[in-house]
């Protein structure tokens, strides 16, 4: 039996959504759906289980993803495994689309859906800086940023095996070798962006701080095993969009104006080793 787990702190306005996505066009015999609801103090856990007991919800006091994962692996019943944030959305379709290419793929341990980012509503500089965003390689390949991460039984031994990161998705995508995930364009994902500048800086600094904390565990992890991968975005990135596309030229100076941005606000958390704040945006979610 494919199991979704779906971890949730304070998403009570959105999460219907997902739901009722997963559920339509879904036998009642369709996948195991475990939403833990992590230090809520709204209706997340009312809104999930109102859709009836396809549903089952877990609630644990504290607000953490890392404990939510965890609590909602001991609930799961089986394998495939998909893991699911609460404000994306994703469907019935989709699920069996990447189960499929994971059934169909001895080696695949690893499965993510194409994303759709809509722009509606999005101030020009957030949709400037997602039109650079979209075509660096890293991003196109990898598993993070989508919001759903699928893995067979041999995959999840994997992705256990890693400590509570802030960049768990990041984490997740480049503990798997090329050959071992696979991004499943004919799944899709809708992850929607911020709609506005302070939100998407507020995104990138959390990105920034996780990510700083994620190259500390990849320096201890190299330093013992040899070389990591790595996801960084370089200036040669950029230049190679700009050689393709001349005219991505404002929107490239836009996504290095956010990349400075998300530096310096990330500063003083990484000085104070500072990686369990979660900032989030709130017009994602409207």
């Amino acid at each position: 039996m494919t199991s979704i787990v779906i971890p949730a702190h304070n998403e009570g306005r959105v999460i219907g959504r997902l739901l009722d996505a997963l559920l339509a066009d879904s036998p009642s015999s369709g996948p195991d759906i475990v939403v833990v609801c992590n230090g809520c103090t709204d209706d997340t856990a009312r809104v999930a289980g109102a859709r009836g007991d396809r549903v089952r919800v877990v609630e644990i006091p504290t607000p953490s993803k890392h404990t939510a994962l965890r609590v909602g692996d001991e609930h799961a019943r089986g394998f495939p495994r998909l893991y699911v944030d609460a404000d994306v959305v994703v469907g019935a379709a989709d699920v069996r689309a990447l189960t499929g290419a994971l059934a169909a793929d001895p080696d695949l341990l690893a499965a993510a859906p194409g994303r759709d980012i809509p722009p509606t509503g999005c101030a020009w500089p957030v949709r400037a800086y997602y039109r650079v965003w979209q075509r660096l390689p890293a991003v196109r390949e990898g598993l993070f940023g989508r919001g759903v991460i699928a893995v067979t039984e041999e995959g999840h031994k994997r992705i256990a095996a890693l400590p509570p990161l802030m960049a768990d998705d990041l984490a997740a995508s480049l503990a798997f070798g090329p050959g071992e995930r696979r991004v499943v364009e004919a799944a899709r994902v809708v992850v929607r962006p911020p709609r506005t500048w302070s939100d998407l800086i507020r995104r990138k600094v959390r990105a920034a701080t996780s990510s700083a904390e994620f190259e500390r565990f990849q320096a201890a992890r190299e330093a013992s095993a040899g070389a990591a991968p790595s996801a960084r975005t370089g200036a040669s990135d950029l230049r190679a969009l700009l050689r393709a596309d001349p005219e991505l030229l404002p929107a490239v100076l836009v996504f290095a104006a956010a990349a400075l941005a998300a530096r310096r606000g990330a500063r003083r958390a990484i000085r104070d080793q500072d990686f369990s704040t979660w900032l989030r945006d709130e017009s994602s979610r409207q």
